[in-house]
């Protein structure tokens, strides 16, 4: 954002100093141009004087004298005919009869001006040629052309030019350290409310935000740093209950399954069922607190790879695939289903092989559970597409029908057909919150011709040169 204000505002400062720096470089050529034409007019009406005098008296001593005299000092050539074209006085090699001359001095005998037109610039070299008739009223008397040189001029421009472009640049600095302190003045509050939000919503302690910048900002950080703080609180809070909780019931239940184990063998026989109950509710509680922390731990580092680096972690998601497969291959065949693994190529992803070891045990221990029970088919695969590594796990089950997939992800949500297995509704919970702090996800597709496949997509991590 600092970029492109700071670039809109660069943009603006030199479009202003460009309306300013542009016409005056125009107005100080045309200036100079300017002054160029009426010295050289002065002087040609001076000799034209001069010219006039001499048709009236017979005499251009006067004329030539003048004439010579300014070629030597200014090195501009002069040619200066009577009415009936006849050179009076040529001077600095420019001839008469010069066919760039001859057309001037025609016009002049006619009473015509000449004074070459547009501006000079910095580059302009050469001369231009000047004309004019001697004489007053219509009385024509004879001929001046003067050939100027524009190298002066053009030198007078170029220091003027240079002043005007210097003082332009210095502004254009001062534009932009202007633009630079600006951004930075609305910017950087933004940067550390944006942080701060990050780490928020991570979940972590965010830091206070300090009041800067404009008065609507330093309002929204106020405003932010009070909502952070009541914020923060509630998920310490929330943090503290969670683990309160699993401490100070682990113990009691440890206790409860030690009675209820000593009771057992002062039971009849007739109390064999209800034992077996009250044990397989204190299983299904213990199985729901160790889903609920492992989720609260996932959402926990979820948050905390939102707002730090973490794209160190690699590991070779096919080589996990064939650990699991090794794993869990004996719970499959316990329960009477197959489970195969397709040969996968070597997959680097970017994620622990904690994170992926755990995402698999939860696909694979759904896959079992719900596949349909003795006869069913598990397949676990591992392949590249794009820049994503996937892990799938595919069964020929009853599968999901679309209500129900846009459920399976929800906490504690069970579907009817799964109510007489052992759940907690929070492992596909658990493995979304794992997946989405690696910028993965998880897809639950149906199968073909029936069943359920899930893919957990990891981004690939880069190869040790860099190369995805």
């Amino acid at each position: 954002m600092r970029t492109r204000v700071q670039a809109v505002l660069l943009v603006f400062g030199i479009l202003v100093v460009a309306a300013f720096a542009v016409p005056l470089l125009l107005f100080t050529a045309s200036d100079r141009t300017q002054q160029l034409v009426l010295a050289r007019s002065s002087s040609l009406d001076r000799f034209a004087s001069l010219m006039d005098q001499a048709a009236a008296t017979g005499d251009t001593s006067a004329v030539v004298a003048e004439a010579r005299r300014y070629t030597r000092l200014y090195g501009e050539p002069l040619v200066v005919t009577d009415v009936r074209r006849v050179p009076v006085v040529q001077t600095g090699g420019m001839r008469a009869a010069d066919p760039a001359v001859a057309p001037l001095i025609d016009a002049a005998l006619r009473n015509q001006t000449a004074h070459p037109g547009g501006p000079l610039r910095p580059w302009s070299r050469g001369h231009r040629t000047f004309a004019q008739p001697a004489g007053t009223g219509t009385r024509v008397t004879g001929a001046v052309v003067m050939r100027a040189s524009v190298g002066a001029a053009a030198r007078d421009i170029t220091r003027s030019w240079a002043a005007v472009l210097a003082g332009t640049a210095l502004v254009a600095l001062a534009c932009t350290a202007l633009a630079r302190a600006a951004t930075r003045w609305v910017v950087s509050p933004l940067r550390r409310l944006d942080r701060a939000v990050g780490q928020l919503a991570a979940g972590l302690p965010p830091e206070q935000t300090s009041a800067g910048g404009p008065p609507e900002l330093r309002q929204l950080a106020t405003g932010f740093n009070r909502m952070a703080s009541t914020v923060t609180a509630a998920l310490e809070q929330q943090r503290r209950l969670v683990a309160d909780t699993s401490h100070q019931m682990r113990n009691p239940m440890a206790a409860l399954r030690l009675r209820v184990d000593a009771l057992h063998t002062h039971l009849p026989a007739s109390a064999d069922r209800t034992y077996n109950g009250v044990t397989g509710e204190l299983d299904r509680l213990e199985t729901l607190l160790d889903d609920m922390l492992a989720l609260a731990a996932a959402e926990h580092r979820a948050g905390e790879l939102t707002v730090t680096d973490g794209t160190d972690a690699r590991c070779d998601a096919a080589a996990v695939a064939l650990s699991q497969h090794r794993r869990w291959e004996p719970v499959a065949h316990r329960a009477g289903i197959a489970l195969t693994t397709d040969a996968p190529a070597p997959v680097t992803a970017a994620c622990t092989d904690r994170e992926l070891t755990q995402i698999t045990d939860i696909l694979l221990d759904n896959a079992i559970k719900y596949a349909g029970g003795p006869g069913a088919r598990i397949t676990l695969g591992c392949t590249a597409e794009g820049s994503h590594a996937v892990l799938t796990v595919t069964d020929d089950g009853p599968g999901l029908d679309p209500d129900e997939l846009a459920r399976a992800t929800t906490r504690f949500w069970r579907s009817a057909r799964q109510s007489g297995t052992a759940g907690t509704g929070l492992g596909l919970a658990i493995a979304e919150q794992l997946l989405s702090g690696r910028e993965g996800r998880l897809e639950l597709r149906p199968a073909r011709p029936r069943g359920l496949r899930a893919r957990a997509l990891v981004p690939r991590a880069p190869d040790e040169d860099g190369t995805p």
